[in-house]
C-alpha cells in the first residue's frame, strides 16, 4: 500500500518556496540600470505571458542565492527529502529560471515549469500533474486560490498562507506554513520611510532665511511644499530600492528592506512610486507655482540618474546626493516666490558635500576591510575601492570645514547688517558648525554613524544642543537691538 510519505511532494515556486513572484524578480531586473528597455517588453507582453516569461528568462539570470525564499518551508522540505521523500518543482516560472533555482537549492529531483508556449499555472499545472504522476498521486504545496485546481487532485494539501478564507475553502489541509512576510501595511510604511522625510524639513530654510515666517500665506505653501516634496522623496526612495535590490540582499542590513527581504512584492512597488508622483503633480498643479513643479521635475530626473549610473561613478555619487539636498532647498525658496540667496546655496553645497561623503564612507568602511584585501576591491553597487577610503576620509572634513568658512564670510559681509541688527551674535555659528562637523566625522570614525548623517542628528541629543544654540545665535541677531 502507498502510503503519503511514498509520494512525491511537489512544491510551488512564486509566493510558496518563494515570497516574491519570479516574474516581477525578472521584470525588475531586465529594468535595472536600463529603464528605457520597458519598451522591448511591449511585444512580447501582448504576446502572452509565456512569451515574455521565455522572453525574460533568456536575458536576466537573478540571483538564486539570495531571493527572498520561505525559510520555514525550506527547512520542511529538506527534512522530507532526507527522509528519502522526492521532491519537484512546479511552477508557472520559465523552465530556465526554475532550473536555476532547483541547482541553487539542491534538494529538487524534477522541475515541471512553464515554457514559451504553455503557461503553467491553475487548471494547467493541475493537468500536468496528473499525466506525470497520476490523479492522488502526489501532495502539493501551493499559496494562493490559483492552487485551488491542483489541490483538487493531489492526495494532500499543504499551504502557504496568512488567509484563514483560503485554509477554510482548500479543506482537509495537511500543514499551514506562514506566508514569511511581515505585515503588508507595516511593510508599505517602511517602504515610502516617513522618518525620512525630516530630510525635507529643508525646505522651510529660506522661509526663515528671508524673515517671512510670519506671514500666513508662505508659512502654508512651505507646509504644502514639504507635503509634495515628502511624497516625491518617497517615490524615489521606492524606486530606487526596486533598483538596488539585488545589491540590497547581498548587504548585512539593507537585505531587510521591505523589498529585497520579501516583506512587499515588487509589483507593488511598481505601482506604488508612479502613484506618489502623480499625487505631488497633481497637488503642485493646484497649489503651487509651475516652477515647483520644474524643480521636483529636475529633483526627480536627478535621483533617476543617481540610481541608475551616477550611483556607480566614483565622485559623481557625492555630488549627486548634495545637489539633492540642494533641490530642497530650491523647491522651498521657489513655493514661496524667493530668490534662495547666493551665501546660502555656497554654505548648502559644501555642507551637503560633507554629509555625502560620510554616508559614502560607512558603507565603504563597514563593507571592506582595508587590512583584508591584498589587492584593490571595489564595494558591489559602487565605483570605490578599498584604497580610496582614506581619500574620502580626507575630503568629507574639508568640504564641511569650507561650509563653516562660508557661514564666517556671510556674517562679515556688508548685506548682513541690513537683514540683522546686530549681526555680531551669528560668530557663534561658526564654531559651533565646526564642532558639529568635526564630531559627525569623528563619530562616523570610530564607526558609530548611522548610514545617513541626517538621521543621526534627527536621533542625536548632542545635535539638538548644537540646533538649539543656533536658533538663538540667530533669534538674538534678529531682535537684539531692532
Amino acid at each position: 500500500m502507498t502510503t503519503s510519505n511514498d509520494l512525491p511532494l511537489v512544491v510551488d515556486l512564486d509566493g510558496t518556496l518563494l515570497t516574491g513572484d519570479m516574474l516581477f524578480e525578472s521584470v525588475n531586473e531586465y529594468l535595472s540600470g536600463k529603464p528605457w528597455r520597458a519598451f522591448a517588453l511591449v511585444g512580447p507582453l501582448f504576446a502572452g505571458r509565456p512569451k515574455l516569461k521565455d522572453f525574460l528568462a533568456r536575458r536576466v539570470a537573478p540571483d538564486a542565492s539570495v531571493l527572498p525564499y520561505n525559510e520555514e518551508l525550506l527547512r520542511f522540505l529538506r527534512d522530507e527529502r532526507e527522509a528519502g521523500r522526492r521532491i519537484v518543482l512546479a511552477t508557472g516560472t520559465s523552465h530556465l529560471i526554475a532550473e536555476r533555482i532547483s541547482a541553487h537549492l539542491g534538494l529538487v529531483d524534477e522541475v515541471i515549469a512553464s515554457d514559451e508556449i504553455t503557461n503553467l499555472t491553475a487548471s494547467r499545472k493541475a493537468t500536468a500533474l496528473v499525466e506525470r504522476f497520476g490523479e492522488r498521486g502526489f501532495d502539493y504545496v501551493g499559496n494562493d486560490a490559483a492552487d485551488l485546481a491542483v489541490w483538487k487532485v493531489a492526495s494532500k494539501a499543504y499551504v502557504v498562507s496568512d488567509s484563514s478564507a483560503l485554509i477554510t475553502r482548500i479543506g482537509g489541509v495537511e500543514r499551514v506554513f506562514p506566508s514569511g512576510r511581515r505585515g503588508r501595511l507595516r511593510s508599505l510604511v517602511r517602504a515610502v520611510r516617513p522618518h525620512q522625510w525630516t530630510k525635507n524639513l529643508l525646505v522651510f530654510i529660506p522661509l526663515i532665511a528671508s524673515h517671512r515666517f510670519g506671514e500666513p500665506v508662505d508659512v502654508v505653501r512651505a507646509l504644502v511644499a514639504f507635503l509634495l516634496f515628502s511624497l516625491v522623496a518617497s517615490g524615489v526612495y521606492v524606486l530606487n530600492d526596486l533598483a538596488d535590490v539585488t545589491d540590497d540582499r547581498h548587504h548585512r542590513r539593507k537585505k531587510f528592506r521591505p523589498f529585497a527581504s520579501g516583506d512587499l512584492g515588487l509589483g507593488a512597488g511598481w505601482l506604488l512610486w508612479p502613484t506618489l508622483l502623480a499625487l505631488a503633480i497633481i497637488g503642485t498643479v493646484l497649489l503651487l507655482p509651475p516652477m515647483f513643479l520644474l524643480v521636483l521635475a529636475g529633483y526627480f530626473l536627478l535621483t533617476l540618474a543617481y540610481s541608475f549610473v551616477l550611483k556607480k561613478r566614483a565622485m559623481w555619487d557625492v555630488l549627486a546626493l548634495a545637489l539633492l539636498y540642494l533641490a530642497r532647498l530650491i523647491a522651498g525658496a521657489v513655493a514661496i516666490g524667493v530668490e534662495p540667496s547666493f551665501w546660502l546655496l555656497c554654505f548648502a553645497m559644501f555642507f551637503f558635500l560633507s554629509l555625502a561623503l560620510v554616508k559614502r564612507y560607512n558603507e565603504l568602511r563597514d563593507d571592506i576591510s582595508l587590512p583584508a584585501i591584498p589587492t584593490p576591491a571595489k564595494l558591489p553597487g559602487r565605483g570605490y575601492f578599498a584604497t580610496d577610503l582614506p581619500l574620502v576620509v580626507s575630503l568629507g572634513p574639508a568640504a564641511g570645514y569650507v561650509s563653516a568658512l562660508i557661514v564666517a564670510l556671510y556674517v562679515y559681509d556688508e548685506r548682513t547688517a541690513s537683514l540683522y541688527p546686530s549681526p555680531q551674535f551669528l560668530w557663534v555659528t561658526v564654531p559651533l558648525l565646526l564642532f558639529w562637523v568635526s564630531r559627525v566625522w569623528l563619530i562616523a570614525h570610530r564607526g558609530e554613524m548611522h548610514d545617513d548623517p541626517l538621521v543621526f542628528a534627527i536621533r542625536d541629543k548632542t545635535s539638538y544642543l548644537v540646533g538649539a544654540f543656533v536658533v538663538g545665535a540667530f533669534a538674538l541677531a534678529t531682535f537684539v537691538g531692532a
